[in-house]
């Protein structure tokens, strides 16, 4: 049973710029509940349109990062009908993270399993401690994880995504960076600090080039390759236009550091 009016995603603003969404359910390693997901929508709608913010960091409190669905609401709620809508949620909050304004940063440590390692897959840029690790565990309990399935595709090979999904085996976070899951896996004690510094560099750069950048990116990935360049020519043109990027050519003509609006 959920717990009433319990505080599932904490927020916080460690660094100008920078907003940091705490997954808060430490005695269910973070699992995605119903209530977690929509504490997660709620929590990114608001962030969409908050000017202030050019960096979200997803991380979580306690042992995990996440261990995916909650298996005992699942177990109390026997029907198609709630599956269904748990699934079309969790897609929809999952497809939030990629339609952000902003980059959205994985913050990674223990476990991240199943729906858990489907949110490590969505967020634009991943960072995890050397300890953490990752699987897609649900065939192991006779459910294909289908839905992680998506995002574990778009990142990884398919034959190692489909060994991961047919096996539910767990890998180590060297693994997952050199399969393209992660980005880098560093020492519990550096993860933070790694996780700002990669923050830092995003926040120097102009917020409209990252925005337009981001958009661009997803897009152009599921069109074929004549669309994608349209897409990508008229995205650059209208990144030239902004005065960002007319400062920033005027600057390396110059020899000399852009200085750009904060």
């Amino acid at each position: 049973m959920e717990l009433e009016n319990k505080q599932w995603v904490l927020v916080e603003y460690p660094a100008k710029g920078v907003v940091r969404l705490v997954l808060n359910n430490e005695a269910s390693f973070n699992a995605l509940s119903t209530a977690m997901l929509s504490a997660i929508e709620a929590a990114l709608s608001k962030l969409a349109q908050d000017a202030t913010c050019r960096v979200v960091v997803l991380s979580a409190k306690g042992k995990a990062f996440s261990a995916g669905h909650d298996l005992r609401e699942m177990r109390e709620n026997p029907s198609h009908d709630f599956y269904t809508e748990l699934f079309q949620h969790c897609s929809r909050m999952m497809l939030q993270i990629q339609n952000l304004p902003q980059p959205v940063i994985a913050q990674v440590h223990g476990i991240a399993t199943a729906a858990g390692c489907q949110l490590v897959s969505m967020c634009d840029l991943a960072v995890a401690s050397a300890s953490s690790k990752f699987a897609v565990s649900g065939i192991n309990y006779g459910l294909f994880c289908a839905t992680p399935s998506v995002g574990l595709g778009r990142n990884m090979h398919r034959k190692q995504a489909m060994e991961m999904l047919l096996t539910g085996d767990f890998i180590d976070a060297q693994t997952a960076v050199d399969r393209g899951l992660i980005n880098q896996c560093v020492d519990a004690t550096v993860l933070e600090d790694t996780v700002m510094a990669m923050c830092q560099k995003i926040t120097a750069k102009p917020e409209p080039a990252v925005r337009m950048g981001k958009a661009l990116f997803y897009k152009q990935l599921e069109m074929g390759i004549g669309a994608a360049y349209q897409l990508a020519g008229q995205t650059m043109a209208c990144n030239m236009m902004d005065d960002s990027a007319q400062e920033g050519f005027q600057a390396f003509l110059e020899k000399r550091k852009p200085e750009w609006q904060r």
